[in-house]
């Protein structure tokens, strides 16, 4: 269906959208007036895959691209190396050739949505290409341009303070390259999540100090439930895009239902009338089950194709409903003896971590031969072709030599 560009920049303004600065007003009148805007966001390549919260930003920065702008897909290579600072300690900083095995898919991933070779491409930048440049006395320069004052209005600055954790100088300038990142590349305008709104003000700010030009911020809303936690690594529910197309139907069937119309608004291509109705079937009872099945073969086929949504359901169904195994599952070789569980995991590649094995075991998320394990320190020595069972979507079958 197409739709007219005054659809399209309603569209742009309103879907996913949390916050603009300086206003909304002030976007729509740029949009509107036809000029051709250089946007960009910066992605930190601190992990070796993009996930779906990325995926949140790049569909907001395709709507930009559809309307005919400038997009800028920029990767931080420099500040990666330092990394966004937490809110409980300094984190541990990561060493160039790190942090360029980690984006080296970046830009295959982003291709699902961005288009970076036809009529208008998507530019693709690396920020360790201006601020290695900059010198010492650049950089002292720079820093004239923000108070301590200002960086500890942060939130996280605020509570790493308050709760007595140290506070490291060289996490102060985690921003400050942020914000030189929109100076160095004359952007009209950033778009990242709302968490990075701190971040993205500065660049604003310096913009206009530096150059005198008003620069206009779009937050995104961030994925989490209605409890306000993200979807996350912690939680175990984070899409990534390495991730096959059952584990990513998976995990959305495991969000919580008050997570479904946040996601079909943030990871989907549905418009936000196509929300609305969502929301009112909802409201007129239907099972949420439904549609958060329909919003996991939605993103499955954004990210693989409809036949894997397809499949995907098919072998979800199969074990959760029937209660079975799946059709086909990794087989692992091992040598017959007698294995403590959490190494017989370990082991069986199912899980890297000890302790998230040992969280497993404990809430009763482990079977061998569909029986449940609930001491992490059992012994035990399987036999041949006993299936191996680790939380909700992981399953392995032991050969025993």
């Amino acid at each position: 269906m197409t739709h007219s560009k005054s659809e399209q920049i309603k569209e742009l303004l309103e879907k996913g959208v949390a916050n603009i600065y300086p206003s909304r007003e002030f976007l729509e009148e740029k949009l509107l007036s036809g000029q051709k805007l250089r946007i960009y966001q910066g992605f930190d390549p601190t992990a070796n895959t993009l996930h779906i919260g990325n995926m949140v930003g790049i569909l907001k920065l395709k709507q930009f691209q559809d309307l005919g702008h400038e997009v800028i897909f920029l990767i931080g290579d420099y500040t990666a190396m330092i990394g966004d600072p937490d809110k409980k300690t300094a984190r541990q900083p990561l060493t160039h050739k790190q942090v360029l095995a980690n984006c080296k898919d970046y830009q295959n991933q982003a291709s699902c949505f961005l288009d970076f070779k036809g009529k208008n491409p998507v530019s693709l930048k690396f920020n360790s290409q201006w601020l290695k440049k900059l010198t010492f006395a650049d950089t002292l320069n720079l820093l004239t341009n923000f108070t301590v004052q200002r960086m500890l209005e942060r939130d996280l600055f605020e509570e790493r303070m308050k709760s007595g954790n140290p506070l490291y100088l060289h996490e102060f300038m985690y921003p400050v390259m942020q914000a030189y990142d929109s100076v160095a590349m004359d952007v009209d305008g950033e778009l990242g999540g709302n968490d990075q709104t701190f971040n993205m003000l500065t660049g604003r700010d310096l913009m206009k100090s530096l150059q005198g030009k008003e620069k206009f911020v779009l937050t995104m809303k961030l994925l989490e439930d209605p409890t306000g936690k993200k979807m996350g690594k912690t939680e175990g529910n984070m899409i990534t895009l390495s991730d096959s197309p059952a584990d990513m139907f998976g995990k959305v069937m495991s969000w919580p239902d008050g997570a479904i119309l946040l996601g079909f608004e943030l990871c989907t291509n549905a418009t936000m009338a196509e929300v609305a109705a969502l929301q009112k079937m909802l409201k007129d009872g239907v099972n949420p089950r439904d549609l958060k099945a329909q919003l996991g073969k939605e993103i499955v086929t954004l990210y693989h194709s409809k036949q894997k949504a397809v499949e995907a359901e098919a072998e979800f169904n199969k074990i959760f409903q029937a209660k079975d195994t799946p059709d086909t599952m990794p087989t692992v070789t091992l040598p017959k003896k007698e294995y403590n569980i959490i190494d017989l995991i370990l082991a069986a590649n199912l899980l890297s971590s000890k302790s998230e094995a040992k969280r497993l075991v404990e809430q009763g998320g482990v079977k061998l031969n569909n029986k449940t394990i609930n001491n992490w320190k059992t012994n035990l020595q399987p036999a041949t072709s006993s299936v191996l069972k680790v939380g909700k979507r992981k399953f392995a079958k032991l050969i025993i030599k």
